[in-house]
């Protein structure tokens, strides 16, 4: 299988990589992959449909839930990484 090294930095060049990258998918999966990659892939590909399937926040939304963190942050509220060790722990 060759394997091809691309540059994201225009949005052009990205097209391109995306199509020589399905093609060695595609070849990979055509001639090399068991069960098990397929399952995988399958899981895979019905995660991230259902995470676009999501309906975004606003930027609007965004900025507001950080300035609500910030003000809990200013308050005090939070948890140092010592009390969420120990917290895990216990999980």
């Amino acid at each position: 299988m060759e394997h091809k090294l691309y540059l994201y930095s225009k949005k052009k060049g990205n097209i391109m990589a995306t199509l020589d990258l399905r093609q060695t998918v595609l070849e990979y999966i055509k001639n090399k992959a068991d069960g098990k990659f397929l399952r995988l892939v399958d899981a895979m590909a019905k995660t991230y449909q259902e995470e676009l399937d999501q309906e975004r926040i606003s930027i609007e939304q965004y900025n507001k839930e950080i300035d609500e963190s910030i003000a809990q942050i200013n308050r005090g509220e939070f948890y140092t990484q010592e009390e969420m060790e120990k917290m895990a722990k216990e999980w």
